[in-house]
């Protein structure tokens, strides 16, 4: 595979990536530097800010993000905060020489101070209808941060995941709770997408082994999308996806069945049609509206998909090649507009970017 270049936008220079003997791409030094300046900025903003909260009396309406969520209250929405809260942790155990990693622990230590985080879970407590809040976008990236943590030997990351655990806990209750309700996956292209917080969730499962709940998100899985054939890819996308329908399903079900198993259901699950279609980069018109963004972010988990689907298919299976090069595209395409100037993209996209590149 070529070596990764990007194209003359140059809003992401090429020394902050470089590019592995397989041909993907990894974050230099500074290029983790670059990204993890965009959490960074907005980690601790109040504002402008999307709430997610549901109204319940009088007096909790005039209460403000950071009151509601005093750990998770930037960036936006509570699961930005989340994932730029998991972007920074990857990052400090990816580069410990990363420059201002003292001012990220320091941010990140204030977030998980534990009176905040049992705040947080007071919140899910408290109020009749937070049952579904974030459910299952930002519970997935609960579980994904709380994995970061759990596989890092730093004792201040020791700590913090320490904190973590009742929010992670009462999300694993909630969930495992919602899924046996759950008849249908949503297989939208946005937050609501079941597939791709399933595969947060089974990875969290099999890395913390807590085997309950991984058998029951498997159990789901199998009942929801095993039996899925002629997946319509070729409709894909909508105009505010960030999420590919028929890809999340495909990176879902590569973990949950063998991989001869996997070869032949990913085959009558997408066409040859529908799988060129869904490689393709969207077109993003404009970067300053924050639900067209939301298409280069659907580059970048493209980009990802493709990379694990492919690593489950035969050797010489021609979908594997096809695959890897479209993931290589997807990542040139997207990355150079991470940084884009415009909090619209910014307060979220340098997660997808950093996750896309693992």
């Amino acid at each position: 595979m070529p070596a990764l270049t990007l194209p003359l936008a140059l809003l992401f220079a090429p020394a902050m990536i470089t590019t592995n003997p397989d041909g993907s791409a990894r974050l230099t030094l500074d290029g983790a530097a670059h990204l993890a300046s965009l959490p960074m900025k907005c980690l601790h903003q109040e504002y402008p800010n999307k709430t997610g909260h549901t109204i319940e009396t009088a007096e909790d309406a005039v209460r403000t993000p950071k009151q509601l969520h005093p750990a998770f209250y930037g960036c936006f929405d509570w699961h930005s905060s989340v994932h730029g809260h998991w972007m920074l942790v990857r990052l400090l155990k990816q580069h410990p020489n990363l420059p201002k990693s003292a001012e990220i622990r320091r941010m990140l230590d204030e977030s998980f101070q534990p009176a905040h985080l049992a705040a947080e879970v007071d919140y899910f407590n408290k109020y009749k209808l937070a049952k579904s809040f974030e459910r299952t976008y930002g519970w997935g990236w609960l579980l994904k941060l709380d994995e970061e943590l759990f596989t890092w030997n730093d004792a201040q990351a020791r700590q913090w995941h320490r904190a973590l655990q009742p929010l992670t806990a009462k999300v694993v209750e909630l969930w495992s709770a919602f899924l046996p309700k759950q008849t249908y996956p949503n297989r939208t292209g946005v937050h609501p997408n079941s597939a791709f917080a399933m595969v947060f969730a089974i990875d969290w499962a099999r890395t913390v082994k807590n085997n309950t709940f991984g058998d029951l998100v498997t159990q789901r899985a199998r009942y929801y999308f095993l039996n899925n054939t002629n997946a319509p890819a070729i409709l894909e996308p909508d105009g505010s996806d960030f999420l590919s329908p028929s890809m999340e399903v495909s990176d879902l079900m590569r973990r949950i069945l063998p991989r001869e198993e996997f070869a032949a259901w990913f085959t009558k699950f997408l066409t040859a049609e529908g799988l060129v279609n869904v490689l393709r980069p969207p077109v993003v018109s404009d970067r300053t509206d924050y639900q067209i963004v939301h298409l280069d972010g659907l580059m970048l988990s493209r980009a990802w998909c493709a990379k694990g689907i492919a690593s489950a298919l035969p050797a010489p299976d021609p979908r594997r090649a096809q695959l890897l090069k479209a993931s290589h595209d997807l990542i040139a395409t997207a990355l150079p507009h991470v940084a884009s100037g415009e909090y619209g993209g910014e307060h979220w996209l340098a997660s997808f970017a950093v996750y896309a590149l693992v």
